[in-house]
């Protein structure tokens, strides 16, 4: 893996993002690998393998590595010397991993560190257009003559904004909440009940907590329990359960995990914000048309 520094807000929401996903599918992690989608790239992939000369496939923003993985399904090991690119280390360590004879570089797609007109292949699956407009021209310079290009782009108004703009409604939501926060201070004074202190202070935090947990509740009952990846649900789920069986739980454990929580929660309203800020409106797209044509 070649990598070069990146340090801002949305890549360390990214790094987050793809530090908890490990090994999963696409699918599992957020519905872009959709079996329509994968048809597409099967099926591009499939026609280009029957046409001499593809050899060299660059994926940019590669995420989990969806797009390599049909890429491989449709090629096999070994016939396409694969690069990836992303701005997230923790993507580009993630698709080393489940595919070691991967080529990843971490670097931002509006420069890219590699020889103009090297790929046959170069794709795209809802990640370049979270970068400047000059990725889209990057992404030619490095096309080789007679290759191709495949770019999946965000549609503004599009059923992946729709979901987006609601995970993003519901996360925000939680966060304004001080769900987590409220929890922390119940479970700290609840831990010192069991231990024998006063018990007033952990019933004064759970008053202060109950109109957080009713507001997640609205949040769920609005949007539904797979609302941000289930995310909302489940951290009401597990609040509830351990708050059923404090003594059995580690109070160290528990705090930690909400400590984690909250910042999971900043991250993923920052990757929410970003997919929804970079959906491609009509006169978005006649722009990409006009930077490959020019």
């Amino acid at each position: 893996m070649t990598s070069e520094p990146q340090a801002d807000a949305t890549t360390r929401g990214w790094d987050t993002y793809w530090q908890g996903t490990g090994d999963l599918g696409a699918w599992t992690a957020g519905g872009v690998s959709h079996p329509a989608i994968r048809a597409y790239w099967e099926d591009f992939f499939s026609r280009r393998r029957e046409q001499p000369g593809s050899s060299a496939l660059l994926d940019l923003a590669s995420g989990n590595g969806a797009v390599v993985e049909c890429a491989l399904g449709v090629f096999g090991d070994g016939a396409l010397e694969i690069t990836c690119v992303d701005l997230s280390e923790a993507a580009i360590n993630n698709i080393g991993e489940r595919f070691p004879g991967v080529r990843g570089l971490v670097c931002d797609a509006v420069s890219i560190p590699l020889e103009s007109a090297t790929f046959d292949l170069v794709t795209s699956q809802f990640g370049i257009e979270y970068a400047a407009p000059g990725a889209i021209g990057e992404a030619a310079r490095l096309l080789a003559p007679g290759g191709s290009l495949a770019l999946m782009l965000h549609h503004r108004d599009g059923s992946i904004q729709r979901e987006c703009a609601a995970n993003l409604d519901a996360v925000t939501r939680v966060r304004d909440s001080a769900f987590v926060s409220l929890a922390r201070e119940m479970f700290s004074a609840g831990f010192a009940a069991v231990r024998g202190a006063d018990r007033r202070p952990y019933d004064d935090a759970a008053a202060r907590l109950a109109p957080a947990v009713k507001a997640l509740e609205e949040i769920l009952g609005e949007h539904g329990v797979g609302v941000a990846g289930d995310t909302v649900a489940r951290l009401y789920e597990d609040v509830a359960r351990i708050h059923g069986r404090l003594p059995h739980y580690e109070p160290d454990e528990v705090l930690q995990w909400l400590e984690r929580m909250d910042g999971e929660l900043e991250a993923y309203a920052g990757r929410m914000s970003s997919m929804l800020g970079a959906a491609l409106d009509a006169d978005g797209f006649e722009r990409v048309r006009a930077a490959l044509n020019g």
